[in-house]
């Protein structure tokens, strides 16, 4: 049970028993002026007995009728102005008759309290002093011709005091009902926060999920391009020399060279292939810059597809983020391999370009080109997937890459990305 809980449960046990005392309150003060009443004519026979008994009578059945047998009339306020109006008429007469009945005028001010509303409750405590203080002063026959003043002057006292103690329960009570409401806000504040914070909970355990499908599906998507641009790559280029090597069987020279560059391809391969096992970057941006290392390659691939291929750089050459350069050597990877496979090109030109927010890679052919909205007849082995990884490496640096061709004007590729300086948070 929280602390609000707690508190609350403490105010309901408290206003639950001062409404069963107050319940019986009047009983036992009626009880009292009777008693004493009964008891007065022993040493003074002024009493009018039967007129006093009478009248008491008539005040129980009254208090009982209207206070205690009908609680769902409480809420009536001009029944129970009524009730308390005839309270107060009777309790002045029995006060006028024994001054002992001052008992159960305490009574007054309890049920101006409770029934009244407003500014009639300190109307209710003014009068319910006034008659007090007739039994204060020793009863009607003590207020004579000489001492009359008595009377008034004990009423204001009688008044000044039961009005400052009224305010001070009128305040008091105020005070309880806002700290009542306080604990009820906050304990609807704290259910709709535990709620929320189950519901939280819920939100973060779905997140996880979805986080960690989302890092298995990069995951697979950084294989899937890795293994592209290395495994699939090399063994389509040793497949192409080991198949010139055969054509070339007569001439044992050039069928050397081709078994050579297939070698020399596979070697290449397996590193590669170890390094993206253990997510290292690839071999030549570990042994040169990017613009050296993009030179290599495609003085390597001139070599061994005997087709001229020609880089240019521009700009400040700077080193970039891992990943940028890793975007850009793999772009001029599978472009170029994209030009032996399809493009029966004579040259190649390659421009890579620092700017001071951008680096960009042009690769332009002077191939065969081709439709870029159209598909490919026949496909290739790799279903396409070499610009597909392209784009996605591109596109995860916040970069584009755009593709320009037409049947028989060559074909262009222009990737972009953010000027991301090495040594700075991806």
């Amino acid at each position: 049970m929280g602390i609000e809980a707690e508190l609350r449960e403490e105010f309901d046990r408290w206003e639950r028993k001062e409404i069963a005392v107050l319940k019986v309150l009047p009983y036992p003060l009626l009880a009292v002026s009777v008693l004493f009443t009964l008891v007065q004519p022993l040493w003074n026979a002024q009493v009018h007995l039967p007129a006093t008994l009478g009248l008491a009578t008539v005040l129980t059945a009254w208090v009982l009728w209207f206070h205690t047998l009908h609680p769902e009339s409480h809420r009536n306020d001009p029944l129970m102005g009524l009730y308390y109006t005839g309270l107060v008429a009777l309790t002045a007469c029995l006060v006028l008759l024994t001054p002992w009945f001052g008992f159960f005028a305490f009574i007054g001010y309890v049920h101006a309290f409770q029934y009244l509303k407003g500014r009639w409750r300190y109307v209710g405590v003014a009068v319910t002093s006034a008659v007090a203080a007739v039994s204060y002063v020793g009863g009607s026959a003590r207020i004579t011709a000489e001492e009359w003043w008595k009377w008034p002057a004990v009423s204001a006292i009688t008044m000044v005091l039961a009005t400052a103690a009224f305010h001070a329960d009128v305040m008091s009570h105020r005070r309880n009902d806002r700290q009542k409401r306080a604990l009820v806000e906050l304990h609807r504040a704290n259910t709709e926060l535990e709620n929320a914070l189950a519901e939280n909970a819920g939100l973060h355990a779905q997140l996880l999920v979805q986080a960690r499908e989302a890092g298995v599906l990069d995951e697979r998507q950084r294989m899937a391009r890795e293994i592209h641009d290395t495994l699939a790559q090399g063994l389509a280029g040793i497949l192409t020399q080991l198949q010139a090597a055969e054509q070339a069987s007569a001439e044992p020279v050039t069928s050397r060279r081709h078994v050579a560059n297939a070698m020399e391809l596979a070697r290449e391969s397996l590193a590669e292939a170890r390094r993206t096992v253990h997510a290292v970057g690839p071999s030549a941006l570990a042994e040169a810059r990017l613009p050296d290392a993009i030179g290599d390659v495609a003085r390597r691939w001139s070599e061994v597809n005997r087709v001229e291929a020609v880089l240019t750089t521009t700009g400040d050459a700077r080193p970039m983020h891992t990943d940028v350069e890793v975007a850009l050597l793999r772009t001029a990877q599978e472009a170029l391999t994209n030009v032996a496979k399809h493009a029966r090109a004579g040259r190649v030109a390659l421009t890579l370009s620092y700017m001071e927010d951008l680096v960009t890679l042009d690769v332009l052919d002077d191939g065969v080109g081709f439709a870029p909205d159209a598909k490919r007849a026949g496909g290739s082995p790799d279903g396409g997937f070499g610009l597909a990884g392209m784009r996605q490496r591109v596109q995860r640096l916040a970069g584009r890459l755009d593709v320009e061709s037409e049947p028989g004007g060559g074909t262009a590729i222009t990737v972009t990305v953010p000027a991301i300086p090495a040594g700075s948070g991806s």
